[in-house]
Order: structure tokens, then sequence, then C-alpha cells
């Protein structure tokens, strides 16, 4: 195992599962740009290095993230530049966070209790998957502050809920466990004191996975919910199959299967 941290982002490697913790909880782990920085980079590392195979996303103590950290705004200590100019390129530049983790050719989860609010509910849902508590609270809260929403908000809820995305964008209604599950919003609800087990359960089975065809998989589901056409997504599926079926993962896997045992991937 390896570990490194930063005042507010930890970082824990282990047997090809990479865990950041979102490490603030005396304020929900509310985002400063530190701890953005801090993400994105250990997520750039994360996106091409072979050691990591799945990325899973958390917050320490009893929540997830309660997005950016609205009384460091309110007192002017946010740590952005004044210029309109430079303050988005520095938001856009952070963004890429939720980007890294949607698109990155890795197994991405967010391992979520308590709140998951503006930003941090973004980053939540941009995850392939969303195991949460049954303590979770999902809320958009922009709205709430004034703001229009940030880090993808308004792309993961128009692709999670359809029209449904306007009204939980525009009133933030405060959702919690049951109703976020037959939403959308989450994967699975488990038992809050079962979370952290059932996180790293679920991550050791993707990191334990063929991580090249998984990539594959991903990039294909992304490029239809870009909007792919039919012939498109085909065309991104044969080759995307056919190398799938050159890697040493593939082979194994076919062995195993007529040798009725399981198969051992080794992301080649």
């Amino acid at each position: 195992m390896t570990q490194q941290a930063t005042a507010e982002l930890i970082e824990q490697q282990e047997a090809g599962v990479l865990t950041l913790t979102l490490n603030r909880p005396e304020r929900l782990n509310a985002m400063t740009v530190r701890m953005v920085e801090a993400l994105l980079a250990a997520l750039r590392r994360a996106a091409v290095d072979p050691e990591v195979r799945a990325v899973v996303i958390t917050g320490a103590g009893r929540g997830f993230c309660a997005g950016g950290d609205v009384k460091a705004m309110a007192d002017d200590e946010s740590g952005f530049p004044q210029t309109l100019e430079a303050r988005t390129i520095l938001l856009r530049e952070h963004m890429e966070c939720a980007r890294l983790l949607h698109e990155m050719p890795k197994p991405t989860i967010a391992v979520v209790r308590g709140a998951a609010a503006g930003a941090g509910l973004s980053l939540a849902l941009s995850c392939d998957l969303l195991i949460a508590s049954d303590t979770v609270k999902l809320t958009s809260a922009f709205v709430k502050v004034g703001l229009s929403g940030d880090f993808g908000s308004t792309y993961f809820l128009t692709k999670l809920l359809g029209p449904r995305a306007r009204a939980f964008a525009m009133l933030s209604p405060v959702v919690k466990a049951e109703e976020a599950l037959a939403m959308g919003l989450v994967t699975r609800i488990v038992p809050d004191a079962e979370l952290d087990a059932e996180g790293a359960k679920l991550a050791r089975s993707l990191a334990d996975g063929p991580t090249i065809t998984l990539g594959y998989i991903k990039a294909n589901l992304n490029a239809a919910e870009q909007g792919a056409t039919l012939a498109q997504a085909l065309d991104h599926e044969a080759i995307r199959h056919i190398r799938s079926g050159m890697t040493e993962d593939h082979q194994e896997a076919a062995r195993a299967f007529v040798e009725k045992r399981p198969a051992t991937f080794v992301n080649r």
C-alpha cells in the first residue's frame, strides 16, 4: 500500500485501487482551491498510470462533499483571481476533475455518505458508479447561493434525470437515499456501517477485471451518451470489440470459461 496526503486530500493506493479522500471533515469536505488542485493532479496521474486500475473518490467524516466553500466565498477567501477572464480559466481548469472521472479509461466509483451538494454532487455523478449510504442526502444547492452550477452539474443531471433535471436544479430539493435510488442518481444504497466495506469490495472487483476492456466499454458508453449516431456507435463498437479480443485478458477469460475457473486478468 502507498499513501500520500496534503492537508485536504488523502491518496491511498493498494493493489490497483486508488482511493482519493476529500479531507476537510469539519467543513463537510467543502472544496477549496488547494483541495481541487490536489484532486486534479491525482486524477491526471491516475488516468495514465498502468498501476491504477480503478479509482474511488470519497469524503472524510460524516459527509461526502458540501460543494464549494461558501463561507470562503462570502469572506472573499476563495483563492480565485479577480478578473472575469482569469476566474473563468481557473474554474474551467478545475472542472477537468469531473471530465477525468467520467472519461478516463478506468472505472471510477463515488462512495458517498451524508451530504453531496453542489459541485460535490457533480463530482459524485461524474463517476461511473455511485454507491451510497442510507444517510445520503443529495441536492443541487447552487440556486440557494445564487450560482448557476459547475463541475458538469447540468450535463450529468440532464443525462440521469432527463426533463426532471430542470426541477431538480431550479428547486434544489434534498433527495434522500431511497428516492435517489428510484430516480437513478445512485447505483446502490447500503447501510452506513457497511458503506466503506462495500465500496472497497466493488472497487476490488473492478480493479481485478479486464482493465483495457472496461476502458473500451466506458468509451463506447460515453460516445453514445454524447450523441453518436447508430452508425458511429457501431463503428466504435467494432474496432474496440476486435481490439479487446486481441488482448491477453480475453484469451485468459476464454480459457477460464472452458476450464470453469475464475479468470486472472493482467491488463494486457
